[in-house]
């Protein structure tokens, strides 16, 4: 999944300072040199060789924590930031952040270096996911990263958000196909489309065969992934290239999934065709598969890659359109849009910084998980801050301040006598929080996305006597724990409805990044925070408190336990979510 540019730009920031005073025990270093049998007809690094190096890293860090062979499962999207010319030295570092049951996701951060003038670049950041294989079958059973720094902390908690999204990708491309205004306007944008210019799809059809030998083996007699995903990324290019006549330029790869294992001896049939065309960028779909003898193919993997033809310049040149194949080809040509919708909600709503995105986000049912995540993504990274000031206390109960990218956030926090799954409960009913929050005049439920999403209209009284009160149309997203010493989350930000426009009488408030983490203390009690990373909307109902000037946050987290301890034999504790992989 790309959540990379995020992720990377908040962490490297988390540890700057970390990096110098620890290392993590799972962390592998490569460095390579690119010689000219790494290049491509550019002199630059192909990227099938950059894949290559990436996805060994990898595997030595998978290997590290789990003490046992490790198999690529797969690689989440990549987006490749820029090239690396013959010269320049690849830097790779990969390091585990999660270990699940048997499985384990392991960050790879790639950087260039150029030797002669000392600087270094970021090339592209990536999941992947590893699996342990016992030597003699047996299951392995992982045992927990136990995350040291505040970076660390902040990968291990949003690697099960992570995960959660690569388990229902396929729902959410299956949402897309089924849509029916997504059905129109793939029929209109192909009424519109000039047919005289067409490439026929069958032109860029490509089939290649490849004989695993013990040299593209891994030391478990296995085809190394990264030598598949190398030979996989060959096939694309030849496609690529023979529908614009040029040389084009990898920019991502969609998620590889590996399906089966390979090993040496096997026939390895590569097969790739470009699906469709976007003004300047192409999408080609690639597929692995293998044979010994006579036996069935086996599907082993796919990807789908996007390639650019640069032109002297170095601008996209303009691609012409694909006339794609009866079913199978139509069948794709409609995936192919899908796929370019996924990603760029995924690079608008994950990718960009809180910084640079609107307070509000259009939702659309199309791109509801990826509003989820980063809803969930952005309250666990704020959480995850070490740079929290005390402002206020008063009975145990806690105001912290910090400010950040021209933000001031706060956070509430004290235990309270109640299981931290009742908190959870009755914290993320929204429509009940005008029950102790003096602060909402009144909160409706506008549509139920989904068991752990709602979408909420609140109104909150004027900050003034005069003046109009307010409203927040609201996607409260709710997380229980992945495994154990995980918080329950509770996660609201901001979106727009077409149905519920701001109105004259009443001020359309804001809000970016606001929820509550819940942790068990122990089986009677629940430490509760409460964070908002205030906007201007917010800003005045709380400003008096951070001044010092009085302490209504303790009145509010007071009838927020009362609330709490009144209801609490009332509700019945959530289902955990199950870890099965």
């Amino acid at each position: 999944m790309s959540t990379t540019n995020c992720t990377w730009d908040k962490l490297q920031d988390l540890s700057l300072v970390e990096r110098e005073m620890y290392r993590n025990p799972t962390e592998v270093k490569m460095s390579q040199i690119v010689m000219p049998c790494h290049a491509n007809h550019c002199q630059e690094l192909s990227a099938g060789q950059l894949l290559k190096w990436m996805d060994s890293t990898a595997c030595l860090s998978a290997e590290r924590h789990a003490g046992c062979p490790c198999v690529t499962a797969s690689v989440d999207d990549i987006y490749f930031e820029c090239t690396i010319a013959v010269g320049q030295v690849v830097n790779i570092k990969a390091k585990v952040n999660r270990a699940f049951n048997s499985s384990m996701e392991v960050g790879i951060e790639v950087t260039c270096e150029d030797l002669f003038s000392g600087c270094c670049w970021k090339v592209c950041y990536a999941f992947a996911t590893f699996v342990a294989r016992h030597p003699e079958g047996g299951k392995v059973h992982l045992r927990q990263v136990v995350p040291r720094t505040q970076a660390e902390q902040a990968e291990h908690s949003v690697a099960a958000e992570r995960r959660r999204m690569r388990l229902i990708h396929h729902d959410i491309m299956k949402d897309i196909l089924s849509n029916e205004s997504f059905q129109k306007g793939i029929t209109e944008g192909a009424e519109s489309q000039d047919l005289q210019e067409a490439v026929p799809a069958e032109r860029t059809r490509v089939e290649s065969v490849e004989l695993v030998l013990p040299p593209h083996a891994n030391h478990q007699v296995n085809t190394f992934g990264g030598q598949i995903m190398a030979w996989m990324e060959n096939v694309a290019t030849i496609a690529a290239s023979r529908l614009c006549n040029a040389h084009p330029t990898l920019k991502t790869i969609d998620m590889f999934h590996f399906r089966g294992p390979s090993s040496v001896g096997d026939r390895l049939v590569l097969r790739a065709i470009v699906n469709n065309t976007f003004m300047h960028s192409m999408e080609v779909g690639v597929c692995a598969e293998a044979y010994k003898g006579e036996e069935a193919l086996r599907h082993i993997n796919s990807a789908f890659m996007t390639f650019k033809v640069l032109d002297e310049a170095g601008r996209p040149r303009t691609l012409p359109p694909i006339r794609p194949e009866p079913k199978e080809g139509k069948r794709r040509y409609q995936e192919a849009i899908a796929r370019k919708k996924i990603r760029l909600d995924r690079k608008y709503i994950i990718s960009c910084k809180q910084t640079e995105m609107p307070l509000s986000i259009p939702w659309d049912p199309s791109n509801q998980v990826y509003l989820s995540y980063n809803n969930v993504f952005a309250l666990k990274m704020l959480a995850a801050r070490d740079n929290w000031v005390l402002n206020h206390e008063k009975n145990q109960v806690s105001l912290y301040t910090m400010e950040e990218d021209d933000f001031l956030c706060f956070r509430v926090e004290a235990e309270v006598e109640v299981p931290a799954a009742t908190a959870f409960l009755l914290l993320s009913d929204l429509s009940r929080r005008q029950e102790w929050d003096l602060h909402y005049n009144s909160c409706d439920l506008i549509t139920e996305v989904d068991e752990d999403d709602r979408i909420y209209r609140v109104v909150t009284p004027s900050v003034s006597e005069v003046g109009n009160v307010q409203d927040f149309i609201l996607l409260a997203s709710r997380r229980p724990p992945c495994d154990q010493g995980d918080p329950y989350v509770v996660a609201l930000r901001s979106v727009t409805l077409p149905t519920h426009s701001p109105t004259e009488d009443v001020n359309r408030g804001e809000v970016l990044c606001a929820g509550f983490t819940i942790y068990e203390v122990s089986s009677s009690m629940a430490k509760i925070s409460y964070y908002n990373q205030a906007s201007a909307e917010v800003l005045p109902y709380i400003s008096t408190d951070i001044a010092g000037l009085s302490s209504s946050f303790y009145s509010s987290f007071c009838l927020c336990r009362r609330f709490l301890l009144e209801y609490k034999t009332d509700t019945a504790p959530p289902t955990v979510a199950s870890t099965a992989l």
